[in-house]
């Protein structure tokens, strides 16, 4: 069997996978009430947490899996990119672990997680353009293969979920504002305000949305929420964000001639993004995958799934580097 462990930021997971790639099960544990009365996620807070709950997380991963550490014959777990503190309970835990047991450490990226979500349970289908967009990442890459990536463009500044959390702050929507936000821009018109697309009309394949954070906060200290309803800016600000991600990423797949997208991360719960992506690429012949919502936010069946691909493919990176890292995919 193998273990997964995913700590890279505010999510403690395990999830517990047979060799052959069966997911026997997933837990999650979420610090949302923890972080809340600060209005975004405090690496110090989301770091003890780890330490206190990751214990008693795996246990019930391998409770449910009917199994016990004696089974264990592989630990996979996040090493990069996240919170630095967050990551060091992770990778401490499971060498320790590794240590003990004998099992076989496996390193795995975060964000290579995320772009195998949506195949969690199934074959991976290559290749295809993937879209990470989540609190921490808004990344464009070409994924040939297992292991094979190339990144085409990511954000300058602001993510769009770190957009979507400052929006929120900005309209007094409480955090984590964007599953809020899209609630809440149901109810409005995606017209009601012209907020900018930044970098849509670039060459690049880059992202910015701290210009649109900004677009937003002049527009309530001009009065929007006196004229417009919090349902029509919610709705404007997150047509904006959309726009954005829905075009450039069919720009890439246009621009790469690989007609499968995947999206993937947190923000890929967003409703919007849903349903307009899979408009837009319908038009053009081009495939749409999106793991489940359960898949989206931070997991470790995806880092469990992406390190069984790694083992079936030979593709290891050395166990000496189970160390955490702040860099990206």
């Amino acid at each position: 069997m193998l273990l997964a462990i995913e700590t890279s930021c505010d999510e403690t997971a395990a999830a517990v996978f047979t060799n052959n790639g069966k997911l026997l099960s997933d837990i999650v544990m979420s610090q949302d009430h923890l972080h809340a009365r600060y209005g975004g996620i405090v690496p110090e807070v989301a770091s003890r947490r780890h330490i206190e709950v990751l214990p008693a997380v795996v246990k019930e991963a391998l409770h449910k899996a009917r199994a016990d550490m004696s089974a264990v014959e592989a630990i996979a777990v996040t090493v990069e990119p996240g919170l630095m503190g967050a990551l060091l309970v992770g990778t401490s835990f499971a060498s320790g672990m590794a240590r003990v047991t004998g099992a076989r450490l496996i390193p795995v990226n975060h964000l290579e997680g995320h772009l195998h979500a949506p195949f969690v349970g199934s074959e991976p289908l290559y290749p295809f353009v993937g879209l990470v967009v989540s609190g921490g990442h808004t990344s464009l890459y070409l994924v040939r293969d297992t292991g094979e990536y190339t990144l085409l463009g990511s954000t300058r500044d602001d993510a769009a979920g770190e957009a979507f959390d400052k929006v929120g702050r900005i309209l007094g929507i409480s955090y984590p504002a964007g599953p809020r936000i899209d609630r809440i821009a149901k109810e409005g018109r995606h017209d009601a305000l012209s907020f900018p697309r930044p970098m849509l009309n670039e060459d690049s394949f880059d992202f910015s949305f701290s210009g649109l954070k900004t677009a937003v906060l002049y527009a309530v200290k001009n009065g929007a929420l006196s004229t417009h309803s919090l349902a029509d800016i919610a709705a404007s600000f997150q047509e904006a964000v959309v726009d954005v991600l829905v075009q450039k990423t069919l720009k890439a797949s246009e621009q790469t001639g690989v007609d499968r997208i995947v999206i993937s991360g947190g923000v890929a719960a967003n409703s919007r993004l849903r349903e307009k992506i899979q408009q837009e690429a319908t038009s053009r012949g081009i495939e749409i995958v999106i793991p489940p919502l359960r898949l989206c936010t931070d997991n470790a069946a995806m880092i469990g799934y992406t390190a069984i691909l790694r083992l079936r493919t030979g593709r290891i990176p050395s166990e000496f580097s189970v160390s955490p890292r702040s860099t990206f995919l």
